[in-house]
């Protein structure tokens, strides 16, 4: 058979090779730091036969694929390692996550895992790991599969295989723990040098809490100790830069079970941040020709119905609101979209009023099961930086690099440094899912391409990642802690102008559809300033920040003049406060320090008698006095020396 190489080379084997032998054929070196195989695109064990002419791909450690099948791994020797700690125990899912992996268990009765029992299981693991035990994958049958987990009492498990298509199902064995697992996995657990088991929490079966609560376990694992060391002192700085923490220490936001669990209270401040953010986006789509708009908080059942989002909503949305009038249905807003598709229909449009955009800081409201709530990143109600863009079909491309031009100013702007794209191609040979012909996909998968080749964004293309109504691009930021999260995306859709009935008028003098594309470069208000915070850790760019200095008297003598001064820095477009604590002057500085205040102005009797202030860099310490309106100008200088490129 032949094997194709990510460089074009082609090598001849023999049937039934593995991908190991492979990577030992080329290097031995390879062949020990290869921990998986990607195979005509698909992820195989290395010591997987392979049986025809084949594309291949050789996984080391720092790529995702690898990542993921070491830490699969770990969740199936973590289970191994509960299974002979705690005799009994039923297992739920395993999965690898972006960061490690964790296992849901049904404990036998009368047992329960707590934080101080992971030390236990670890100890565990690095024994069964010592083992080097090797995984053997099997095929099995639906009857076969059933019968051997229904024998053992795994309930979980077989309500899992009940709804599997016979002849798809595997089963992997280490040692002698057997899991239901369509894999990939390490050929060993002998890989595994380092782990960490990190929380242990409640988790409803099939994330349904009417299903019975289990246990979940948390954990990671790596290659050597080293980074596990690294990767734990990261964690320790995660801690530090938590957003529920600073946005608590900051006053930015909060939460309260009397308003409701995953409803976002922004205080003052956080409010000031957040509209800040919001101005600029306007600002800049102004100067993009977007036209702001503003929608009703609930809508009528049968506009979700004709959008396509009750049925994918509809179980996770809050459900409907009854009128008293008979068979009057309203629904929470779950998305803006149908609302903006009814505001292109308002009016009629020809091929001259397109490309038609419209933006709005929309608030949607999604039912998330309360134990998935998480602080700002995941809640019930969220505020979508959301804009619709109606164009023609020749218009794709234009469209597509003004929006990637708005996304990376604000990346500019908010220090987002390290990022990557993703084009979002249809699957190359299943075709059946997506909707719209495939001259229009075509035209707009191209559309996309192009753009990015001519703005110079590199990008990576990832076929079978498009969604149903339309290709997309998406963008991956790195935070300061290396950490990925999902800014930004763009997405075409022929499904909604399709269902909304959507038209122009073309120089044909004939109705055509227009193509509709989703942009949202915040994604949501809630999880951005989230993320924002995370990234700083609190401390917000000058242009940003709530407050920008803030006046310390060294005595209540100089309140006045101190009030004074933050009066006239207010006028002069400096976001000033005062702190009149009865406090000393070096309790004042660590207080005001702690919340990020980039500039702290002391003032005394001398200060007052010169109209000046002495002036304290955050993290800089002393930079001399200044008369007030000096440092005034100062800050705006440096604020729009910041934003002048955008």
């Amino acid at each position: 058979m032949k094997i194709t190489f990510p460089d074009n080379s082609v090598r001849e084997y023999e049937k039934g090779t593995t991908a190991y032998q492979i990577a030992e054929s080329i290097s031995p070196r390879l062949a020990a730091e290869v921990l998986v195989a990607s195979v005509n695109g698909n992820i195989y064990d290395l010591n997987r036969p392979i049986d025809e002419d084949s594309t291949i791909k050789l996984h080391k450690w720092d790529e995702p694929e690898a990542k993921h099948a070491f830490w699969h791994t770990s969740s199936h020797l973590m289970a191994e390692a509960l299974q002979e700690l705690y005799p009994g125990v039923k297992f739920g899912i395993g999965p690898a996550i972006e960061n490690g992996f964790y296992y849901d268990v049904e404990l036998p009765a009368g047992v329960v895992i707590k934080e101080g029992d992971l030390e236990k299981v670890e100890k565990k693991m690095y024994e069964l790991a010592a083992r080097k035990e090797t995984l053997r994958r099997s095929s099995i049958s639906k009857a076969d599969a059933l019968e051997y987990f229904g024998s053992r009492g795994e309930h979980l498990k077989t309500e899992l295989i009940s709804e599997l298509a016979d002849g798809t199902i595997t089963t992997y064995t280490q040692g002698g723990f057997t899991d239901l697992c369509r894999g990939p996995h390490l050929t060993s657990t002998a890989e595994i040098k380092a782990i960490k088991l990190l929380s242990v929490a409640g988790a409803y079966w099939r994330g349904n809490e009417k299903r019975p609560q289990l246990t979940r376990i948390y954990g990671i694992t790596f290659p050597k100790k080293k980074q596990l060391e690294e990767y734990l002192t990261l964690l320790e700085e995660a801690k530090k830069r938590d957003h529920r923490k600073i946005g608590k220490e900051l006053e930015l936001f909060t939460f309260s079970d009397m308003v409701g669990k995953g409803l976002p209270l922004w205080l003052p401040k956080g409010t000031d941040l957040r509209l800040r953010l919001e101005n600029f986006l306007k600002k800049l789509q102004k100067r993009y020709g977007y036209q702001q708009v503003i929608t009703p908080h609930i809508g009528a059942k049968q506009l979700y119905v004709t959008s396509g989002h009750w049925a994918k909503y509809g179980k996770d949305s809050f459900q409907p609101i009854q009128t008293p009038e008979e068979g009057e249905e309203y629904l929470l807003k779950p998305m803006n979209c149908p609302h903006h598709c009814e505001i292109y229909k308002s009016t009629p449009k020809s091929y001259k009023d397109l490309p038609f955009r419209v933006a709005e800081f929309g608030t949607v409201y999604r039912y998330e099961q309360s134990g998935e709530l998480h602080g700002l990143t995941r809640v019930r109600s969220f505020t979508q930086d959301d804009a619709h863009l109606f164009c023609r079909p020749d218009q794709i491309k234009e469209e597509f690099i003004k929006v990637m031009e708005i996304i990376l100013i604000i990346f500019k702007a908010l220090r987002f440094d390290n990022f990557e794209a993703q084009i979002s191609l249809r699957d190359k040979v299943d075709r059946e899912k997506y909707i719209g012909s495939d001259e229009n996909w075509e035209k707009a998968e191209n559309a996309i391409i192009e753009a990015c080749r001519e703005t110079g964004l590199k990008a990576v293309v990832e076929y079978g990642e498009a969604a149903f109504y339309g290709p997309k691009l998406d963008f991956m930021v790195k935070d300061a802690l290396g950490r990925r999260w999902q800014l930004g995306t763009i997405q075409v859709d022929y499904n909604l102008p399709e269902r909304f009935e959507l038209e122009y008028t073309g120089a044909d003098n004939q109705k055509h559809r227009p193509v509709m594309i989703h942009r949202a470069p915040f994604g949501s208000m809630e999880r951005f300033v989230a993320v924002l915070i995370e990234h700083t850790a609190g401390k917000f760019p000058l242009w940003l920040t709530p407050e920008q200095a803030v006046v310390l008297p060294i005595s209540e003598k100089f309140n006045e003049y101190a009030q004074q001064v933050a009066s006239r820095l207010n006028i002069l477009d400096v976001r000033a406060i005062g702190d009149f604590r009865d406090e000393k002057i070096g309790r004042k500085i660590r207080d005001n320090e702690l919340k990020h205040i980039p500039y702290l102005l002391i003032v005394g009797n001398d200060e007052m008698e010169t109209n000046t202030v002495a002036v304290r860099r955050q993290g800089e310490g002393d930079k001399g006095k200044m008369k007030v309106d000096e440092f005034a100008k100062m800050i705006n200088d440096e604020v729009n020396e910041m934003i002048k490129d955008f």
